[in-house]
């Protein structure tokens, strides 16, 4: 009995090792994936919401918001623009904000306030109050995005900071093709479905907004973790022993040269995004249906862009990353600006497509690498308020050239010009760049 009592307990005890050692396996594969990644998808959903909702859903909304409305073709541009206005003083607090509250909180606040204010723009029948929500959608999209793409460089080491933000960047790509699927669709079911479109939107923002306050964290520290590609710890963690954290004119300096791509990059890239349709439509004599169609595909196309230059940034760097993006883009200009054959229309729209995210996302690693976690925030929000200049003085320029020679022909030969000049900028931006 005492022996039979002795086997048992030793074939329960092997039992229990055995479902011991299988629940520490389960645990070591969960634990095997870096929380950081976690926070990268996070951040997927966060730029799909604040800028990809938040902002590149207004095209497909103001038709039928405009009919609606009985707004002018200067009132329906002036939602837009103040949308941008909100945009660009946000992003200049943004440093100061994320360091007084965190990013995970500044996130999850500007996420709710672009939520609440696309729920308000649902019940508005005043243009002046529609025009005073979409300034607040602005701000809450600039507070929300320059955060969360600096929070990627404090999670990722350099060697894999491009892949992540190239992945985070592709959120826009995302929601471009369900706002031009669902939008269209609630306007054929409702009789003034663009309410219901704003209505949809913001709760999914709201959703979002949940979810990026319970995942996202503030740092790899909180965690107890060290960024993902980081084998050691730094002997002085968030500082930088290179001569650039030394020399402030050389930090400036650089910053600067930084900021002049970027401008030039949103410049030029808006030029196409806002014209190409009105062109293919007035000036190459497609259909407005097929004319869409060609922009979804460049929403498709954009899903690559990120990821795919953002790897080549960290396998090859980031001046030749750049290098080759702004080549493709000035290709994709010329070849619309030209009277070519129709197979160069497809070129363009392919070359366009392939590289729309890839600046942001190579930028936001570029400032990372030369700027250290600590000032990745402040020094991010100001090359993107330059570059927000841009996007502000590419259009109007543009359109000035088209109204003085008849077409756009001369504005996209400009983006073209400006595009070869953002070649040789990157060329000149410092070769050795301090790993963080």
């Amino acid at each position: 009995m005492t022996i039979s009592l002795y086997w048992q307990g030793a074939a329960s005890n092997e039992v229990e090792k055995k479902m011991n050692s299988a629940t520490n396996s389960t645990k070591n594969n969960f634990s095997a994936i870096h929380y950081g990644w976690y926070i990268m998808v996070t951040g997927t959903l966060c730029l799909f919401a604040s800028l990809g909702l938040g902002r590149f859903s207004l095209g497909v909304l103001l038709p039928s918001m405009g009919k609606s409305l009985q707004l002018s073709y200067s009132q329906m541009g002036l939602i837009g623009t103040l949308n941008f206005v909100g945009y660009l003083v946000a992003v200049l607090f943004c440093g100061r904000l994320t360091r007084r509250f965190g990013a995970r909180r500044l996130i999850g606040t500007a996420l709710t306030l672009i939520g609440l204010s696309m729920l308000l723009i649902s019940w508005a029948r005043n243009l002046y109050l529609i025009l005073a929500l979409y300034l607040f959608t602005g701000i809450g999209s600039g507070l929300s995005n320059v955060p969360m793409v600096s929070l990627i460089s404090c999670w990722f080491a350099s060697n894999k900071r491009g892949r992540a933000t190239g992945f985070v960047a592709i959120g826009s790509g995302f929601a471009i093709i369900l706002s031009g699927k669902l939008i269209p669709y609630l306007n054929t079911v409702y009789d003034q479905g663009w309410r219901v479109s704003w209505f949809v939107l913001g709760t999914i923002v709201l959703c979002v907004a949940v979810i990026c306050s319970l995942i996202l964290r503030n740092s790899p520290q909180e965690c107890g973790l060290l960024p993902v590609g980081m084998a050691t710890t730094e002997p002085h963690p968030g500082k930088r022993s290179n001569s650039f954290a030394e020399a402030p004119k050389l930090r400036s300096a650089i910053i600067l040269h930084c900021a002049a791509i970027y401008f030039l990059f949103g410049f030029t890239y808006v030029i196409y995004a806002t014209f190409i349709v009105t062109t293919l439509v007035q000036e190459k004599g497609f259909s407005e249906a097929v004319a869409g169609n060609f922009w979804s595909w460049v929403g498709l196309l954009s899903l690559f862009s990120g990821p795919a230059f953002g790897i080549i940034s960290d396998r090859f760097g980031r001046r030749p990353a750049l290098m080759l993006v702004f080549s493709i883009q000035a290709v994709a200009y010329l070849f619309i600006a030209l009277d070519l054959p129709q197979i160069f229309l497809y070129l363009s729209i392919g070359c366009f497509g392939i590289v729309v995210w890839s600046v942001p996302s190579i930028m936001a690693a570029l400032v990372g690498d030369y700027a250290g976690t600590e000032r990745v925030a402040s020094l991010f929000g100001f090359v993107t308020f330059i570059f927000g200049l841009g996007q502000i003085i590419g259009p109007f320029l543009a359109g000035l050239l088209a109204e003085m020679s008849g077409s756009f022909s001369s504005s996209f030969l400009m983006a073209t010009c400006l595009a070869v000049i953002a070649v040789f900028l990157s060329a000149y931006l410092p070769k050795k760049i301090q790993s963080a």
